[in-house]
């Protein structure tokens, strides 16, 4: 993807192009607003936040255009540029002042807990917002098994309900970040190799974060009521940050050993193929933040 990255730092014309068109095939395949993001990202990271301001907002007007003359109406594809571009917009300048990979992930995260949070106080039933939608989205299934009790599969759309928006949440995050790696990654293969490996393998947070992380769980777990609904969902927002940092931690130390160039590359497979081997992996991530694992296993 080196030669896409080439063509987005030519010029603002070819950014605003690569975001906006990428922008809208990815109302049809999802992924591709990862690749969108990154665009806004790496302009961000290597010109500036004025520069990744004037492709977020002429690439949001572009993709407006686009959609007039091919959905037949601007406001949305508007709208969607704008919710899509300006969290990592944000996001890069943390990352460009602050230099620290670490303190940018925090940031996202911060952000979609704030997210979550502000959905609560907008919605006073956010479990009654989602449920239309997750039934919507159960019936095909419910036609394709038709042995299946339906009282058992209400019960769980209606105990989903509840955490349906830390899922939201936690998967835009999800896409932001990896939106965010794969711009500083395009930064790094122009002109910085290797600089995004050594950043990314070096993921870690500070253990006061842990601790308030250890807390918003216990609250969830020994709480009830709309304060242990709201920490169940900030905590499946705080899965995303450790799963990170335990990935980095093994991707390290699998790197370290004889076979490691297969070794690294089947456990990210494994984690998308069996997405259940993602709660070890946050684990690492948490205990991460007291016993330094990196140094352990290079010792």
């Amino acid at each position: 993807m080196k030669f896409l990255a080439e063509y987005i730092m030519r010029g603002r014309m070819q950014a605003i192009m690569v975001a906006s068109t990428l922008a809208l095939i990815s109302l049809i395949i999802p992924p591709v607003s990862i690749v969108s993001s990154a665009t806004v990202a790496l302009v961000t990271l290597r010109r500036g936040a004025y520069e990744g301001l004037w492709v977020l907002l002429f690439a949001s007007a572009a993709a407006a255009a686009l959609g007039l003359l091919v959905l037949g109406g601007y406001q949305f594809a508007l709208l969607y540029g704008l919710v899509m571009w300006s969290p990592i917009w944000i996001i890069s300048i943390v990352l460009r002042e602050g230099r620290h990979l670490s303190l940018a992930v925090e940031i996202a995260i911060l952000l979609g807990a704030f997210g979550v949070l502000g959905f609560y106080l907008y919605q006073s039933s956010p479990s009654e917002f989602w449920l239309p939608m997750l039934e919507q989205m159960i019936k095909p299934m419910m036609a394709s098994s038709p042995d299946v009790p339906v009282d058992n599969i209400e019960q769980s759309v209606q105990a989903m309900a509840h955490y349906m928006t830390g899922v939201v949440a936690a998967g835009t995050i999800f896409s932001l970040l990896f939106g965010l790696f794969l711009g500083r990654w395009w930064q790094s293969i122009l002109y910085n190799p290797g600089g995004f490996r050594a950043e990314y393998l070096s993921l870690s947070t500070h253990p006061r974060l842990a601790i308030g992380s250890i807390i918003v769980i216990a609250i969830a777990w020994f709480d009830s009521g709309i304060f242990s609904e709201v920490a169940w969902n900030i905590t499946i927002l705080l899965f995303v940050l450790y799963t990170f940092i335990g990935a980095a931690v093994l991707h390290l130390m699998l790197s370290r050993l004889s076979s490691g160039r297969f070794l690294v590359p089947m456990f990210y497979v494994t984690l998308l193929i069996i997405p259940h081997v993602m709660f070890p992996v946050a684990g690492i991530g948490l205990a991460d933040a007291w016993l330094n694992l990196r140094n352990k296993f290079s010792k």
